[in-house]
């Protein structure tokens, strides 16, 4: 259905002849396979089960990898062991700008060949459901929706609780989104914003929102690689500012210490093969940190014209994971650079090999950061998937049944 910037094909597979399309986005971020697992996984489902086909008139369109060339880069920790380290040592993610799903410009504006490939598809089916497969690298799970779905909440429970999976309830990524229940968020209508307002607070232009105007809804299903417990514990916080202000304390100094070694690094990296593609999220991280670990900051980001949200322990939790997380990316990148450079004469290895060993032992150690199995993480993403499908559908049937107008799925 498209090709990627390298030139790789996307693959579009559909199981069913229903009239209703479904539309599932499996890998739209490079660092984060599990979809790749689920959709085959809902294939196998699709064609084993008419109820999800024929008896919902329904066909299941499954994009297997949004980000091909990304995904590609990843190569180097996805047969495993599947240890904190060797993630972060091989970790890609593009920058801002190069994620497929985000649209900066606006659709018109899409530059990337895999997002106007899946903008194309949405307008071409129309569906009812879209599903965007994520991944949490260190947390729980969650789900973000454009629409509320009534009584989802408890079947994300449900599913979670016989999987074992924890669920994220005060996730970093819709800190200020309302809830829709536990671990289930509302996804705003998407804003023009800076980057650093896109990433802590606003929804920006993206293909989550792109086909809201044919009633589609979307779930993004966010389903973790390493579990953390804590997130699940939504109790009051012991000192709340005690524990932001030493998240954003760290935060500031990680990035410091980023910067200094980027800035010994960076000269020697005139020869190594497409470094623009692994710095452009280093400058991303390094230039959003700082504004990150002043919004968290109750001296300087907790205003009365700007509040942060009522937060639990779950919150705290999902903070300090996050700011670590931009920190440990950063010094695993700084890593991929030093050694596609084939020399070190700046010495950083050495230091970067400290600080990612130290950071992933806090993970570990500090966080009780536990490594899930992928077939359990990609049957926690197919039953979430199924859930949206029928609670979606029955809204969809409702809608069409009231009265009420419903784009039309064909033209």
């Amino acid at each position: 259905m498209g090709t990627s910037r390298a030139g790789t094909p996307m693959w579009l597979l559909s199981v069913g002849h229903g009239s209703r399309q479904a539309l599932v986005v499996a890998g739209p971020h490079a660092n984060e396979p599990v979809g790749g697992a689920t959709v085959l996984r809902l294939a196998e489902r699709a064609l084993a089960d008419p109820r999800l086909t024929e008896g919902a008139d329904a066909t299941w369109n499954l994009l297997l990898c949004l980000d091909p060339d990304g995904s590609r880069r990843n190569e180097g920790w996805l047969p495993g062991p599947y240890t904190l380290g060797r993630y972060i040592r091989n970790f890609f993610r593009p920058g801002f700008l190069e994620q497929p799903e985000w649209l900066p410009d606006g659709a018109a504006g899409a530059a990337l060949p895999e997002t106007r490939a899946l903008l194309g598809l949405q307008d071409e089916l129309r569906p009812f459901l879209q599903c965007s497969l994520h991944g949490v690298d260190i947390g729980g799970g969650f789900v973000e929706l454009t629409h509320d779905l009534p009584g989802f909440d408890r079947r994300l429970a449900h599913i979670a609780a016989r999987l074992g999976i924890p669920r994220e309830l005060g996730a970093y990524d819709a800190l200020y989104w309302p809830g829709l229940g536990p671990a289930v968020y509302r996804i705003p209508p998407p804003r023009r914003a800076g980057l650093a307002a896109a990433i802590t607070e606003a929804a920006v232009e993206s293909t989550w929102f792109h086909p809201y105007r044919h009633g589609t809804v979307t779930a993004v299903v966010e389903a973790p690689m390493w579990g953390v417990t804590a997130v699940a514990d939504d109790s009051p916080p012991v000192d709340r500012d005690a524990v932001l202000r030493a998240v954003s304390r760290t935060l500031r100094h990680d990035t410091d210490l980023l910067r200094h070694l980027l800035t010994r690094i960076r000269p020697y990296l005139a020869t190594v093969p497409d470094a623009a593609r692994l710095l452009a999220p280093v400058d991303d991280y390094l230039l959003v940190c700082p504004g990150l670990a002043d919004a968290w900051d109750p001296d300087t980001g907790d205003s009365p014209a700007h509040p942060l949200p009522p937060l639990s322990t779950a919150h705290l939790v999902a903070l300090r994971i996050s700011g670590r997380r931009l920190a440990l990316r950063t010094a695993g990148l700084l890593h991929q650079l030093v050694r596609a450079a084939g020399r070190d004469p700046a010495g950083a290895l050495p230091e970067l090999d400290r600080l990612i060993d130290q950071w992933c032992a806090d993970y570990r150690d500090g966080c009780g950061a536990r490594w899930i199995p992928v077939a359990r993480q990609a049957e926690y993403q197919a039953r979430v998937v199924l859930a949206a499908f029928d609670l979606a559908g029955r809204r969809a049937r409702a809608r069409s049944g009231s009265g009420e107008p419903v784009p039309m799925q064909r033209d």
